[in-house]
């Protein structure tokens, strides 16, 4: 094929954009750039391991890898910058920059934040001692400078993790974790009962049904806010997507298109996806990839005339970390639901790392052959 040839083939391919370099975007935009002219906005140079987020409060230096490293040889575009706003109707995006992005389809990957409460943050991040994962960097240095107690409020997995991870790293300091229900609600009673032990053996004192009504009512001298996560679909919702009432993420139907806006897919925490087997989707890495590999399916199949195959996805496990040494796998059903067996300790440490060095590999296999994803177990 000569040159020409070529670039008159690039530029019969479909134009799509992929708001959102996280799991989901960034998976998606490498398996689509075999197939399409694909641009990539996201106003960092950098995938940042979300997951790691505890880890790098704690002690950990970085946990981002270069983009470009990422992207290098796929032809895929990077645009440095923020998503402004969605016009549906003209198909095209505005950034932060002022630059109009032209799309045939578009990939709305733009993730979550922990939600706090909006009357209180102002006058704790004034005092400086309000955090959240977002803000682990920030975190890092104030739990090295500013001596006093933390309280990481959230008995899920991600205060855990970070109650385990501050309190492992800082055994002088004095570390609650405060839950309005149980600790990790989602596990088996074995499970519950070696976090529990290991929590305390860290020196972190566990306080349940504790109704925390924002950060400024906690007595202590750094709050970690861990207790909720709220999808960023505010350019969604002014564009006048459909959301999900429930759940304020993007409808989106089992092929993971917008109910409302056909050229527009979901994918990661800011779609409500669902399926038979799994139900409806949880936020975290865990399907944030697979919903991304779907989502770049389902877009490759209408470019092939072919009708796109729903979201195949079933729950396996829920790992959490606790500290650097210890952790636990608890096996689930498909729907999510813990089973009685469950790994602890150091095996459940390394099981857990293993997981979470498989998204880089994932993307680095992306990167280099694409098509293979949807081989890889859990993807589709």
């Amino acid at each position: 094929m000569t040159t020409t040839q070529q670039q008159r083939s690039s530029l019969e391919k479909p134009q799509v954009t992929v708001l959102g370099a996280g799991y989901g975007g960034l998976l998606a935009a490498l398996r689509l750039a075999p197939h399409a002219r694909v641009t990539l906005v996201d106003p960092a140079d950098r995938f940042t391991e979300r997951v790691r987020l505890h880890e790098r409060a704690a002690a950990r230096t970085d946990i981002s890898h270069p983009l470009a490293g990422l992207l290098r040889g796929t032809g895929v575009r990077h645009v440095a910058a923020r998503a402004a706003a969605l016009d549906p109707a003209a198909r095209t995006v505005t950034t932060d920059d002022g630059q109009v992005l032209p799309y045939d389809r578009l990939v709305y990957a733009l993730g979550s934040r922990t939600g706090t409460p909006a009357a209180a943050e102002a006058a704790v991040e004034s005092q400086g001692r309000l955090h959240t994962a977002e803000s682990a960097a920030a975190l890092r240095d104030r739990m090295r400078g500013a001596p006093g107690s933390v309280a990481v409020v959230g008995g899920g997995l991600t205060g855990i993790e970070m109650a385990a991870e501050l309190a492992e790293t800082y055994p002088d300091r004095s570390i609650r974790l405060l839950s309005s229900g149980p600790v990790a609600a989602g596990h088996s009673a074995r499970s519950r009962d070696h976090i529990r032990t290991v929590l305390s053996g860290l020196g972190v004192r566990i306080e349940e049904g504790i109704d925390v009504p924002g950060p400024e009512a906690v007595d202590a001298d750094t709050v970690v806010w861990s207790a909720s996560m709220v999808p960023n679909t505010g350019l969604a919702s002014a564009a006048g997507l459909t959301l999900d009432p429930a759940t304020g993420r993007i409808a989106v139907d089992e092929t993971l298109r917008s109910v409302s806006h056909p050229e527009i897919y979901a994918a990661g925490d800011a779609a409500a996806a669902h399926n038979a087997t799994a139900g409806a989707l949880r936020m975290g890495c865990a399907t944030a990839l697979p919903t991304g590999s779907r989502a770049a399916s389902s877009i490759i199949s209408g470019i092939r005339g072919e009708q796109p195959a729903p979201l195949k996805f079933a729950y396996v496990v829920q790992c959490v970390s606790l500290g650097r040494r210890d952790g636990v796998v608890q096996f689930v059903r498909g729907d999510d639901s813990p089973r009685s067996r469950s790994l602890t300790g150091r095996t459940a440490a390394r099981f857990k790392e293993q997981i979470v060095l498989s998204t880089i590999r994932t993307f680095r296999l992306a990167r280099r052959t694409p098509g293979l994803i949807p081989a890889v177990p859990g993807m589709s």
